[in-house]
């Protein structure tokens, strides 16, 4: 069973946190975890861009001048794509850029990208992350990174078994700080973060929905 260092929130280490092999402890598929990024960049596109054809322009009904006689080239409408204010041709219209991925391929992806996160020594347990006050601080959080010594790294994903508002308010002023709880987070999360925080009990709820569907029946056959 693969395990990473558990600390407190004053930064000493008390131990270390067991995580399943099936999710934690997979071999890394570059092309699966390739395929997941391009989904999940391509659904959050709007594809509302738009641009008038020629027959959408207004304007341009009549000649702008005769056909013949004039020394200068034909034209039928000062709306014809090459005049300017004219329309665009090829131009971009509204479209769905949505790609579907199977939920085992996006499940796979983000179990191989948790494993190498893991063999590298980019996530570490975190025993509580409470913060003392009744309104939200940011100081006090602030606090807890640099004891953790990750005040400095440019991306932190925090995971925590269950949303928590006053420790979301505490961190979303700090620009490198990502919080997330689990299993609400995507594979570009956990892909771009130089540092991952596991917050205790997190990996159970991963756990739950992301064990592979054949271990899952094993363990019910057993």
């Amino acid at each position: 069973m693969a395990t990473i260092p558990l600390y407190n929130m004053a930064g000493q280490e008390v131990g270390t946190l067991p995580l399943p092999d099936d999710i934690f402890n997979v071999e890394f598929r570059e092309a699966l975890v390739h395929q997941a990024i391009v989904a999940e960049e391509a659904n959050q596109r709007q594809g509302t861009s738009n641009t008038l054809q020629r027959s959408d322009v207004r304007g341009g009904g009549r000649k702008p001048w005769r056909q013949k006689g004039t020394g200068r080239a034909r034209q039928g409408t000062i709306r014809a794509p090459h005049w300017r204010g004219g329309g665009v041709v090829f131009g971009p219209h509204p479209r769905d850029f949505r790609k579907e991925l199977p939920v085992k391929m996006r499940r796979g992806a983000m179990r191989c990208v948790l494993s190498e996160k893991v063999r590298e020594g980019l996530v570490i347990g975190l025993q509580e992350f409470n913060i003392a006050s009744e309104n939200p601080r940011t100081r006090e959080a602030v606090e807890v990174l640099k004891a953790l010594k990750l005040a400095e790294s440019r991306r932190v994903l925090v995971i925590t078994p269950h949303y928590d508002a006053k420790l979301h308010k505490s961190v979303r002023n700090l620009p490198n700080i990502t919080l997330r709880f689990a299993p609400n987070f995507s594979v570009r999360d956990a892909l771009v973060a130089h540092h991952i925080v596991l917050l205790a009990g997190a990996e159970k709820s991963m756990e739950a929905v992301w064990m592979p569907a054949a271990k899952k029946l094993e363990e019910a056959k057993g």
